[in-house]
């Protein structure tokens, strides 16, 4: 797998990561489909094989037992991996979801400890901020999270799901080494809302999770009841009613390409993501999909492929809202 410099501050990741949320539960309920905990960690395991040793976790998946799951797989050989994880949806000591977002310093100072103790490690090597805090000054969380790798806690601070207004904010008070956003054939906003220029303009890194539109773009849906009864999947607009099957029309044109490159649609999608020069963190809990996702990186696109491909899912095209109404006021924060 090819490595690619994250940001300006130092940090090196593979060009794919590995996004750990679909193998565990979030309260109560499936991300993807039910997951075997035994499978996951050998997904991880067959992932490092690879070379892909970027593990995208966060306290908000389970709650905690994605993290607490990651360290079983990381256990003994933590040093192999670049991990990743998130806070600011707020836990309480009860390890129960609030839902409310919690940015304030004191949270800062009690999430990372709490998702070291989960994580069964002393640093993290990137620490995010899953979701602005609208309640507290971004400048004020960032200055907690800076002082977190004061004290070694944390080696770099991303920040998810922001605007460019707010990077530049977060950015003068400690440097920030990545942002995260969804992003895909799929959700090609971050190309014209300016959160891309701004990353850019700054020297810091672009993640892009749900490369895959969020399983959509594996070509292996055809109706929304092929979602299972408790999959998140089924509350998004995007795959609801009539808009799964405007989506699906767009799905068979991007096949048709992939057909002919003799690929699958996940690997020209995840070709795709890398072509734009950003590091995607494409989800799975089987290590034959973690094999599949791997081989993308072999995928190159002529000058008019690359137009073609565009041309189905231009900015605006796909029917549906990434979320549900009160989610989307979460993003770009």
């Amino acid at each position: 797998m090819k490595r690619t410099r994250l940001g300006s501050q130092g940090l090196e990741v593979p060009v794919q990561g590995l996004g750990c949320m679909g193998m565990t539960t979030i309260a109560g309920g499936n991300i993807y489909g039910l997951a075997d905990e035994k499978e996951s960690i050998a997904t991880i395991h067959r992932a490092l094989e690879l070379g892909i040793d970027f593990l995208d976790t966060a306290d908000l998946y389970g709650p905690l037992l994605n993290e607490r799951l990651v360290a079983k797989a990381i256990r003994g050989n933590r040093d192999a991996f670049t991990v990743a994880t998130k806070f600011g949806f707020e836990i309480d000591d009860h390890e129960q979801l609030t839902w409310a977002i919690n940015g304030r310093p004191e949270y800062v100072a009690k999430s990372i400890d709490r998702s070291l103790r989960n994580l069964g490690t002393d640093y993290i090597d990137l620490y995010y901020l899953h979701r602005v805090d609208p309640q507290t000054p971004i400048e004020e969380t960032v200055g907690a999270m800076g002082e977190l790798v004061k004290s070694g806690k944390v080696k770099y601070i991303g920040l998810s799901e922001v605007s460019a207004e707010t990077l530049r904010k977060a950015h003068a008070v400690h440097p920030i080494t990545a942002v995260q956003t969804e992003y895909s054939l799929f959700e090609r906003e971050p190309e014209v809302n300016g959160i891309m220029d701004a990353t850019e303009e700054l020297g810091v890194g672009f993640v892009a999770y749900s490369p895959l539109g969020r399983g959509f773009l594996s070509g292996q849906l055809k109706s929304p009841d092929d979602f299972e009864e408790n999959d998140f999947r089924r509350g998004i607009p995007r795959f609801q009613g009539e808009n799964f099957y405007k989506n699906l029309e767009l799905l068979k044109e991007i096949n048709k390409i992939a057909e002919r490159k003799q690929v699958t649609p996940s690997q020209l999608a995840l070709a795709w993501v890398m072509v734009k020069g950003v590091v995607s963190i494409p989800g799975t809990k089987r290590i034959r999909y973690i094999e599949e996702n791997a081989s993308a990186g072999e995928i190159t696109f002529s000058t008019e492929e690359l137009a073609a491909l565009e041309s189905i899912v231009e900015v605006g095209t796909t029917a549906g809202n990434r979320y549900d109404a009160g989610m989307m006021t979460l993003v770009n924060g």
